[in-house]
């Protein structure tokens, strides 16, 4: 009971932490003005349509500063700078309730590398961003036009929009919404390397709108993915209910086996003696002997309790709605978080179930599982960023930020890990076997090959892959694409049905196991348990070759780096889930027979 109440002081603790946070970010979200007032408009960055990550500094091409524009770049959060973004004053003057008509912007010729420069991004349908009293803005800076209907790129004209024309609207004294729009009919051709003479200019027009400020979120709500919620509530039931079927049926296989074993192993001597010893009882000597490596199979447990942890609060913040549309940074900022206060539970849960173990170095079991996953995020990072240093994109960190990112880990996440690992040394629990250990171990029959740990990793991914598979092309879709993601009770079902399915199918495989009599179950449950992180990563193959218009060395590497942290993350996670609820089955047959 005591830990109980702990464990919850402690998951108060960091909610509390985390909305003070949010709160202090978003306090100067609300914003009220009068005729006149000048109303705060950043350019964010630009880049690729297709290629989410290749962004740039809105300056970064030529476009010209008009002379009333003094570029200040704002005060962004820990979350908005992880996101890439990098605001800084935008070149429009959008006064409150001011109309703008033809309003020249700036006139400027554009040199020879100029126009090349403004051509290669429209051949790359480049868009820009921007933030107008915290709304986002979009638009494409140009066009091409293939008018011969040819792949030649001889026959192709690139178009960059000179005029941009904003509908703004209000309600009071509080801006509501706000589009741009790009003139078609006024562009300038970058066809040709010669030296262009370029005027830009913009239009401005105020309405009144009956939404509230509060509700002025909700117009991106309902764009959300997908376009029909029913459509999207029936693939999730109809794969919930293949799913169920699917689990049900072995369910009912697997107990109709288990009750006739509980018969035959619970019948007398006499009657037992006349059969052949085979049988998952007969190895009850040696099912709870220790795993090899147990410091790294302690560790990995450690680390995915962590990130169960860490997914529990994330999904918990999303149904409160703290994640809403363009709440720039909130969820870099609740992951980093998050994983900082909860790296205590990693430190705890790894070196209490390695003491069970028997373990002896419980600090270099600590060391362990402290960096097992940070090691290889903070390696792919390192490559990562240096790749974005090289294009000079934003999605590359600045100093600053990483020193603040190493000072968290050491002051807060390191602490926290020792902690939770004295304190998992001290609980003094020992491993519950309802068994003895016999000294050696009994020898393992040969097993055909579908038995082995890889063929039985394919079939047990599968199902909880299947559980989830319709759900990942949204995701993907938000998080590597120009779409938005808000429907997280749906995602929050989903993700329960994964570990329901992955938890049943891993206790199902450590059953046939135990019943070929090979007592190695130990790893062979975590790796069966986490083989759908690499379905999910096998997915991202298809997903960047078939479904995505992704292209580039940059956008690829960063798409696939962190997809391979992301499932190895999962990797680590349902591999955590799949023993646990393995060890609970095995604890409980064992006790329900008599072992000599």
């Amino acid at each position: 009971m005591k830990k109980l109440r702990a464990i919850l002081s402690i998951c108060m603790l960091i909610l509390f932490i985390i909305f003070r946070i949010f709160n202090s970010q978003n306090a100067s979200d609300d914003h009220r003005y009068k005729q006149g007032d000048h109303v705060p408009l950043y350019a964010n960055k630009i880049g690729p349509f297709h290629n989410p990550s290749e962004s740039y500094r809105y300056y970064d091409l030529p476009f010209c500063i008009p002379d009333h524009v003094k570029l200040e770049e704002k005060k962004e959060a820990l979350g908005e700078v992880l996101n890439g973004d990098r605001l800084v004053s935008g070149p429009y003057a959008l006064d409150f309730l001011v109309d703008k008509d033809s309003e020249v912007l700036c006139r400027k010729k554009l040199t020879k590398e100029e126009v090349a420069q403004f051509r290669r991004a429209v051949d790359k349908d480049y868009y820009f961003e921007m933030y107008y009293d915290e709304l986002p803005i979009w638009g494409l800076i140009g066009r091409v036009e293939n008018r011969e209907e040819t792949e030649d790129p001889k026959y192709y004209k690139y178009f960059l929009y000179k005029h941009v024309h904003f509908d703004i609207c209000y309600n009071k004294d509080r801006v509501i919404e706000i589009t741009a729009q790009m003139d078609p009919h006024s562009i300038l051709d970058l066809t040709e390397d010669k030296e262009v003479d370029a005027e830009f200019t913009y239009t401005a027009k105020w309405k009144v709108t009956n939404i509230l400020f509060e509700n002025r979120m909700d117009k991106f709500m309902q764009t959300s993915l997908p376009h029909t919620l029913e459509i999207h509530w029936f693939s999730i039931i109809n794969s919930c209910v293949t799913v169920l079927l699917l689990t049900g049926f072995l369910a009912m296989i697997l107990m109709r086996v288990l009750k006739n074993d509980f018969i035959k192993y619970t019948h007398d001597e006499e009657a037992v003696n006349d059969h052949e010893e085979t049988g998952w009882k007969y190895i009850h000597g040696d099912v709870f002997r220790f795993p090899k490596h147990k410091s790294l199979f302690s560790a990995a447990l450690g680390c995915g309790t962590q990130l169960f942890t860490l997914t529990i609060f994330i999904f918990l913040m999303a149904l409160v709605g703290v994640f809403y549309p363009y709440n720039r940074g909130a969820l870099f900022t609740a992951l980093l978080v998050i994983y900082a206060l909860t790296s205590g539970v990693a430190g705890y849960t790894a070196t209490s179930f390695y003491c069970q173990l028997e373990g002896t170095n419980w600090v270099k079991n600590l060391v362990r599982t402290g960096s097992l996953f940070c090691g290889p995020l903070a390696l792919t990072f390192c490559f990562l960023n240096s790749v974005a240093v090289t294009y000079s994109s934003t999605a590359a960190l600045p100093f600053s930020t990483i020193i603040l990112i190493v000072l968290m880990w050491t002051l807060v996440t390191s602490p926290l890990l020792v902690l939770g690992g004295i304190a998992g040394k001290n609980s003094r629990t020992g491993f519950q076997a309802p068994c003895r250990t016999t000294k050696y171990p009994r020898e393992i029959p040969v097993l055909p090959w579908y038995r082995s740990t890889v063929p039985q990793m394919a079939m047990v991914g599968f199902l909880p892959f299947s559980a989830i598979y319709v759900e990942l092309y949204y995701i993907f879709e938000s998080v590597w694409g120009q779409k938005i993601y808000t429907i997280y009770s749906i995602l929050f079902i989903v993700f329960i049905l994964l570990l329901i399915v992955t938890a049943f199918v891993t206790v199902a495989s450590t059953y046939f196991q135990l019943a070929a009599e090979d007592h190695r179950w130990w790893w062979r449950s975590f790796l069966c348990g986490g083989s759908t992180g690499i379905f999910i990563y096998s997915y991202c193959l298809y997903y960047y070759y078939a479904r995505s218009d992704m292209s580039g060395f940059m956008q690829t590497s960063f798409f696939f780096g962190y997809m391979a942290c992301v499932c190895y993350g999962f990797f680590l996670m349902l591999g955590t889930v799949g023993f646990r609820a393995s060890l609970l089955f095995v604890r409980h047959i064992y006790r329900s027979i008599k072992c000599e």
